[in-house]
């Protein structure tokens, strides 16, 4: 029997060990997710893995896939986020950033 190289073993266990934040170095995508969430949501909602959310009414990202279906975030971001908390921002993304975004939110609940 043919055992695999350590190193994969090695790389393999940091990535699932390290949870989102590993699998995203690892993914162009999930890491490009990553930085659109810091740059347009991290303000009011915990976007990692761990974490509270700094405004009341903004969930963490984390436990979006309980409320709803993520595919579903897809549509709200093509047409702009409107609504959510009372005070949040209008944001609207390419679908490349829309890929992205939720690539990285689905990462959070592996």
């Amino acid at each position: 029997m043919k055992r695999p190289a350590v190193s994969k073993i090695v790389a393999l266990m940091a990535v699932f060990a390290g949870g989102p934040s590993a699998w995203a170095q690892e993914n162009p995508q999930i890491a490009h997710g990553r930085k659109l969430v810091e740059a347009n949501c991290a303000r009011c909602h915990a976007i990692g893995s761990t974490g509270k959310s700094t405004h009341p009414d903004a969930p963490p990202f984390r436990l979006l896939h309980l409320r709803y279906p993520i595919e579903d975030l897809e549509e709200a971001l093509a047409e702009g986020i409107s609504t959510g908390h009372p005070d949040m921002p209008e944001f609207v993304a390419d679908p490349q950033q829309i890929g992205a975004i939720v690539a990285y939110i689905r990462s959070l609940s592996r």
